[in-house]
């Protein structure tokens, strides 16, 4: 992309100001935290419910930027860059991606579904890149955002392009089918979700089919329902496994080993296809590639020959532990320039050491000669502070001098070879190759050996979850958010990542160690430490973090030591006891609280706070309220007598959503994130955050009268199906849990834990489930869920939550 801004001015109907009669634009963005912006990007200031980019327009000037589209000028950034103004930023984003599109004239696959659009066109990308130069959508960039970000990535070079479009209500489409502009659509499965965003099915498919329509030919799977809002001017090429009268007509299916055998007619004669699938999504998602194979005419031997080496689409970033205490950006199956540019961003996001190490292969359709994309790689790796390139292809290899502080490797082989030698530690490592390279090898070697349970947790859902409650905040209320406890056993560091590159407002821990752990991994933010005990002042002072003093004899002790380090008006928050009755200054202690800080400047009173009893639970509203009344007292009596203006807090998850007009000047988010709430109508809104997986060690059958664990406590009627799984009591999981009561998931399905739980396994029963032994198990996610396992122990979600232990494995990926 390069094109002059006076040419974009009239596409956007926009009013510009600055001087934009010679500026050039060569790439787009909508993220003010990318490293990769300068200054000759165009940056869309997108305006959402939860974010309005127009707050960091001074900042992205700072750095370099001198092109924006925007609603308004802030006020501070007047004559100094160039703005063009318009009406909808969101608008004007499709609006040029759509005058982009326009100059390519070349195949445009067009693909949208309620389930397996990714996948669909990763494996299209894999089938015809022998014969295609592919431009296809990043990962999963199907949105009203995503869409014309993936559009701007084509260059002359391509020849065919395949981008998927995602909608979640009415009137979406239309705006996506302006960008995508396919000549060629394809209509994978439609499933259940986004459900709430349509009045029925009726409505869901006649909005997806919008997409098709002016594509030159339509590929699905043939329905009544769909059938009947077909355009009748469209030409369509469908498939079916009960419908004769499709064009391909599945009349069998017979499963060897791994693979299904897929007997299919077409065109009066019968075909066989082998793919390396059981499970019903798969094949289905393989049919809608056997289509387009057809459709472009591919000889069988060719289909039969690339079909039977599809692979498992992996769709997430993975942040793992790594040995010698590096972190690990698992990213191994992908390599091509957008994607890159993406896991970039996704480094600095999560990056926790000054060390950075990029593991890249050689990279395949970016539609540019090698002497340009390397050169662009290269600039990509500077714009992100790289500190060390490890390269492995011989492609790569030669252009090794575009890079500092570059090794290369002609093949992963070399590099295993060579891997004792390239010094891995306290660094932050980004491995991302093609498929071909089996980089997969690479980061075995890297990772830390654990057992098979891990803790997956979604970092997407983490950001949904927050943007979720800062919808509800009032204009200018600030937000804390709670990591102390491992961040609620999730993983506290990298979560603390993640808030950071959101610019939350404050971070809150338990105790000193927390935080200082937290400085210690790179976190700038400032860090409230709420249950200091006073031999940790020191500490805390010498790691700038910030107490909650909430006693006298705290006060002192801190004030002497402030006194002592010749400290000026450090940061501390004064905690009020307004009901909870676990630590706080009491009303009658105000006075002498007041008296001890007048006059003093060594500390400066950052914010007052409060802690609620009962905000989850509506019957106790009126002493709430009485809390919440009696809070604003005491704190404006202090405010008033010291002359100050500080934040005051009282409001935790709960609160939030019950007290919304008690926000003061900052609530404190803990539970919510991590996508828990006492509220069962809040809940469906929030997205499960953490997965606990294991698999399955071993199955067995016992006959009727033996038992299963310590005590015998289980004795089986019949015959019964049993599978050990590696996880325990030691591992978080409460004996409470055990003996029935509790199940696990297993393919869907629930397995009932049979017997007492283990230290380090348990039992369940599998006699109606089709598994066997290194099955995925889910102990906690979707189901079933924290709040179900804490329901039946009498218990709550935190408790389940900060029991997993330290020894289980948190993955982190987006």
């Amino acid at each position: 992309m390069s094109i002059l801004i006076q040419n974009i001015i009239p596409i956007l109907k926009a009013k510009a100001i600055g001087n934009t009669a010679t500026a050039v634009i060569d790439t787009v963005s909508i993220d003010s935290r990318s490293l990769q912006n300068s200054a000759n990007t165009l940056f869309f200031a997108l305006v959402g419910p939860n974010n309005d980019a127009h707050t960091y327009i001074e900042d992205l000037i700072a750095t370099g930027v001198q092109n924006f589209v925007v609603l308004h000028i802030p006020e501070a950034c007047a004559d100094k860059a160039n703005f063009l103004i318009v009406e909808n930023t969101l608008d004007a984003l499709q609006q040029f991606a759509a005058y982009y599109r326009s100059h390519f004239d070349f195949p445009v696959i067009g693909l949208t579904g309620s389930n397996g659009k990714t996948i669909v066109k990763e494996w299209l990308n894999f089938l015809l890149s022998p014969d295609f130069n592919v431009i296809r959508s990043p990962k999963s960039y199907n949105s009203q955002v995503g869409v014309p970000l993936s559009i701007f990535a084509i260059n002359e070079k391509h020849n065919l392009g395949v981008f998927e479009a995602g909608i979640s209500t009415v009137a979406e489409m239309e705006k996506l089918e302006k960008v995508i502009k396919p000549t060629i659509g394809i209509l994978t499965n439609i499933g259940s979700s986004h459900d709430e965003g349509f009045l029925d099915l009726e409505e869901k498919v006649k909005e997806k089919l919008v997409l098709f329509k002016e594509v030159e030919i339509l590929i699905y799977q043939k329905s009544d329902i769909v059938d009947k809002f077909i355009l009748p001017h469209i030409k369509t090429f469908s498939w079916s496994f009960s419908k004769e009268e499709a064009d391909v007509f599945i009349y069998k299916k017979e499963f060897e080993d791994q693979n299904t055998l897929i007997h299919y007619k077409y065109k009066g004669d019968s075909f066989k296809l082998k793919i390396p699938f059981h499970d019903q999504a798969s094949i289905e998602n393989a049919i809608s590639c056997l289509m387009l194979l057809l459709h472009f005419d591919y000889d069988i031997v060719t289909i039969q020959s690339r079909m039977v080496l599809l692979f498992p689409v992996e769709m997430r970033l993975k942040v793992k532990t790594g040995i010698n205490n590096c972190s690990l950006i698992d990213d191994s199956y992908s390599s091509d320039f957008q994607s890159l540019k993406i896991a970039l961003d996704f480094l600095e996001s999560q990056n926790q050491f000054q060390k950075k190490t990029v593991i890249l292969s050689d990279i395949f359709q970016s539609g540019l000669a090698n002497e340009e994309l390397y050169s662009r790689v290269s600039q990509l790796i500077v714009s992100n502070n790289i500190n060390r390139v490890i390269g492995i292809g011989e492609t790569i290899a030669a252009f090794k001098d575009k890079f500092t502080n570059c090794i290369t490797f002609k093949n992963t082989a070399e590099f295993i070879a060579n891997f004792d030698d390239l010094d891995f530690e306290n660094e932050t490592i980004l491995i991302k190759g093609a498929r071909s390279f089996q980089f997969e090898e690479i980061v075995y070697l890297l990772e830390e050996k654990t057992h098979e349970t891990v803790l997956e947790i979604n970092l997407n859902a983490i950001s949904y979850n927050l943007n979720f409650f800062k919808s509800k905040l009032k204009p200018k209320v600030k937000i804390m958010v709670m990591v102390k406890a491992f961040g609620y056993g999730n993983g506290g560091l990298e979560i603390a990542k993640l808030l950071e590159h959101h610019k939350v407002d404050y971070l809150g821990v338990a105790f000193a160690d927390e935080g200082i752990s937290l400085k210690s991994g790179g976190i700038q933010l400032p860090i409230m430490v709420l249950n200091p005990e006073n031999t940790s002042f020191a500490a805390i002072i010498q790691n700038q973090l910030e107490p909650e003093i909430y006693c006298l004899k705290g006060l002192y002790a801190f004030l002497k030591i402030a006194k002592e380090k010749n400290l000026y008006q450090f940061p501390i928050h004064i905690k009020l006891d307004t009901g909870m009755h676990r630590l706080g200054f009491e009303k009658d202690s105000i006075e002498e609280l007041i008296a001890t800080l007048k006059g003093n400047e060594t500390v400066k009173v950052q914010s007052i706070l409060s802690h609620l009893a009962t905000s989850d639970d509506l019957k106790h509203r009126d002493f709430t309220l009485s809390q919440i009344n009696l809070f604003d007292s005491m704190s404006t009596k202090i405010m008033e007598e010291l002359g100050i203006n500080p934040i005051r807090h009282i409001l935790n998850t709960s609160g939030i959503s019950n007290y919304p007009d008690s926000q003061f000047n900052m609530v404190r988010l803990g539970i919510g994130l991590y996508g828990v709430s006492n509220d069962p109508a809040e809940q469906k809104y929030l997205e499960n955050v953490g997965t606990l997986k294991s698999v399955i060690s071993q199955i067995r059958t016992i006959k009727a009268g033996e038992s299963v664990g310590y005590g015998r406590k289980f004795m089986a009627e019949k015959t019964t199906k049993i599978a050990t799984i590696p996880i325990g009591y030691a591992d978080g999981i409460s004996r409470g849990w055990g003996n029935g009561v509790g199940f696990v998931n297993i393919k869907d399905k629930k397995a009932k834990i049979l017997g007492s739980i283990c230290m380090d396994m348990l039992m369940v029963d599998v006699t109606e489930i089709n598994c066997t032994e290194g099955d995925s198990v889910i102990i906690f996610g979707e189901s079933p869920t924290v709040s179900h396992i804490a329901k039946k122990l009498n218990t709550i979600p935190y408790e389940v939550l900060t029991s997993i232990s330290q020894r289980v494995k948190r993955v982190f990926y987006r």
